[in-house]
């Protein structure tokens, strides 16, 4: 192999590693606004109460002023400085993004969709914003690019104590959930449906993802192949059925 094939090898290699990252990134942007999209029905659908968090952000509106979204990032950059501080290092790109997209994409669909009317139309919404969230989580979690600021604190805490994951992140949602109803949140059997239920469409909706992800970057390289290769008739799709 001369030296030529092998500098050719390597931006090919270069270039299919640039795309899979894009193609990575692309997933945990979209994944974060569908999250924002499914949290904000789920506000919208508050009569049946909200998820811990949402609460709480909810609470501080009711209280302080400032939007939920706000609350959000607010809340975020706490989290993501005390984790940081605990742990020495920087936050990661994707941690930052988390933290600021969802809040101004809460702010956004808020703002854009309006409010139910009845009962039966809360219900619709919540059950709607439920299942659209666990699709949001697994499409940002999929590429693995960084977890959100809640994520992070909880495995620092995990890790400084030895705890197991359900206590620490139990605890966690415990404590968010109960000054959120101090702050006036509202909190309801949804909240309920959402600390038990959520986990287990995510465990649903992840497996899917990864596997749509994996899907999306074959194909980028099988239409790279075709675009650089040379024509042939008995071109097969032949998307891998393995969950990373």
């Amino acid at each position: 192999m001369t030296q030529q094939q092998v500098i050719h090898g390597t931006m090919k290699q270069k270039q299919r590693g640039a795309r899979e990252q894009l193609i990575r990134w692309a997933f945990f942007v979209i994944g974060l606004i569908i999250l924002a999209f499914g949290i904000a029905l789920t506000i919208k659908g508050k009569q049946l109460g909200i998820g811990p968090w949402d609460v709480f952000h909810v609470g501080l509106h009711k209280q302080l002023g400032l939007t939920v979204g706000t609350w959000s990032i607010i809340a975020g950059i706490v989290v993501v400085g005390f984790t940081s501080i605990i742990t020495k290092t920087l936050p990661q790109i994707g941690t930052i993004l988390n933290m600021v997209l969802i809040g101004v994409f809460i702010d956004i669909f808020s703002f854009l969709l309006p409010e139910p009317e009845t009962l039966l139309s809360s219900i619709i919404i919540f059950a709607i914003g439920l299942v659209i969230l666990a699709y949001g989580i697994g499409i940002y979690v999929a590429p693995e690019l960084g977890a959100g600021p809640r994520d992070g604190l909880m495995l620092v805490i995990r890790d400084r104590t030895g705890w197991k994951v359900q206590w620490v992140r139990n605890g966690i949602e415990i404590t968010v959930f109960l000054l959120g109803w101090l702050l006036g949140g509202p909190v309801g059997v949804g909240t309920v449906i959402i600390a038990f239920f959520l986990g287990s469409l995510v465990g649903y909706t992840l497996p899917q993802t990864k596997k749509w992800l994996d899907i999306c970057i074959q194909r980028g390289e099988r239409n790279e192949n075709l675009n650089k290769g040379s024509l042939r008739t008995d071109h097969h799709d032949r998307a891998s059925q393995e969950i990373r």
